[in-house]
C-alpha cells in the first residue's frame, strides 16, 4: 500500500496507527504509562506540522517543524521501548518504527 503524499495526512495516519498498536498491549502498568507516551508524542508530530502550516513566518514554521521531528523521533523512542516489552506485537511495531524513522527524515529535509 503506498504512503499518502499529503504530509498531514500521513502524520494523521502514524498518530491513528500507533493508537490502533496500543490497543493491542497487554494491559501491564508500563506498557499503559509507554502507551500514554506514545499517544502524546505521535499525535504532537501531526499536530506541530499542521501548525507549522498554519506559520506566522519563517521562524515560526521551523520552530514547530522542529518540535515535529523531535516528536518523531520521541514516538521511536516509546515504540522501541514497547516493542522490547512486548515481543510477541513485533510484527505491528516494525512499520511504526520505520514510519517514525521515515516522518523524522522527511521533516529534517524540510528543515534544511
Amino acid at each position: 500500500m503506498s504512503k499518502p503524499f499529503d504530509l498531514e495526512e500521513r502524520t494523521y495516519l502514524f498518530a491513528r496507527d500507533c493508537r490502533l498498536y496500543i490497543k493491542k498491549l497487554p494491559k501491564t502498568i508500563s506498557n499503559l504509562e509507554d502507551g500514554k507516551q506514545l499517544v502524546r508524542s505521535s499525535g504532537s508530530v501531526g499536530a506541530n506540522y499542521i501548525e507549522a502550516n498554519e506559520k506566522l513566518g519563517d521562524k515560526d514554521f521551523l520552530f514547530r517543524a522542529k518540535i515535529s521531528r523531535k516528536e518523531a523521533k520521541e514516538s521511536k523512542y516509546w515504540i522501541r521501548l514497547l516493542q522490547d516489552l512486548n515481543p510477541e506485537l513485533t510484527d505491528l511495531s516494525i512499520p511504526l518504527l520505520e514510519e517514525s524513522e521515515e516522518l523524522r527524515k522527511i521533516l529534517s529535509t524540510i528543515i534544511t
